[in-house]
């Protein structure tokens, strides 16, 4: 093997500290969504839960450009699924690589176009904290304070995330415009409300319907699909969800501030 191909293959794990963060059951879920057009059967030929696939699917269209599923009109559960064909380019360069592991290695060392993006892709799948809400995006705006920066980040073509970090922050992380950044925020961030017309002084306020929600005994975990199969998740008190009569479908809101948004580099 040569040393140029030994350098391609490292950038190409497919695990990290022993997890698998793009491949194995991921890819798997992608491909049974294909075939069967529905997340509950996809789950059970995997052999996950209705609810972890759907995390799964989330994450993915979370961490990426341009969704990899999409949910359709109709099916058992309220909605089909199936892949967009940037989920099916995904899958088919994996296979390909997988399937042909050294001469893959060569050709994408020869310069084939899809490496930067696959290997940009595999990078975000990579990331791995505590926070239920990880968006990636690129910074379009700094406004710069005497102390704070408010950033300005774009998620998608109809959606932007604005968070607050201070002038040693930005200087720390060499933010600049057109950087590619995660935005985290936690669920507990995340301000509901049924009013969509309502002006409430939230620097972040996304508008979709409900597409899940997860009682617990004493909070419930409510899932907003916006445009574009973005998922914000917040948490919300079993009995205030009850008082505003929360349920699948229902159009809201989902609002939050700029200074509960941290950032984290790609």
């Amino acid at each position: 093997m040569s040393e140029s191909s030994q350098r391609f293959k490292g950038r190409f794990l497919l695990e990290k500290d022993g997890v698998s963060f793009l491949g194995g059951q991921r890819i798997d879920l992608l491909e049974a969504i294909g075939t069967h057009g529905s997340i509950s059967q996809a789950a059970k030929v995997v052999g996950v839960s209705y609810r972890g696939a759907w995390d799964t699917v989330d994450a993915m269209n979370n961490q990426s450009d341009t969704p990899l599923v999409e949910r359709t009109t109709g099916g058992k559960h309220g909605g089909g699924t199936r892949l967009t064909d940037h989920g099916r380019r995904v899958i088919h360069l994996f296979r390909a690589i997988e399937g042909e592991y050294q001469r893959a290695l060569g050709t994408l060392a020869g310069g084939l176009e899809d490496f930067d993006e696959f290997q940009r892709l595999l990078r975000k799948f990579s990331l791995t904290t505590s926070a239920r809400n990880q968006f990636s995006g690129r910074i379009t705006r700094l406004l710069a304070g005497p102390v704070h920066v408010e950033v300005h980040i774009r998620i998608d073509a109809e959606n932007q995330i604005i968070a607050v970090v201070t002038q040693h922050s930005m200087q720390a992380m060499g933010l600049v415009e057109g950087m590619e950044v995660y935005a985290l925020f936690k669920a507990g961030a995340v301000v509901l409300s049924t009013d969509t017309v309502l002006g409430i002084s939230f620097e972040n306020r996304f508008c979709g319907v409900i597409r899940h929600l997860h009682p617990g005994d004493l909070y419930t975990e409510v899932s907003v699909r916006l445009h574009n199969e973005k998922i914000i998740t917040a948490v919300v008190n079993n009995d205030v969800a009850e008082q505003m009569g929360l349920m699948t479908d229902t159009p809201v809101c989902a609002m939050f501030n700029a200074a509960n948004v941290i950032l984290a580099l790609v």
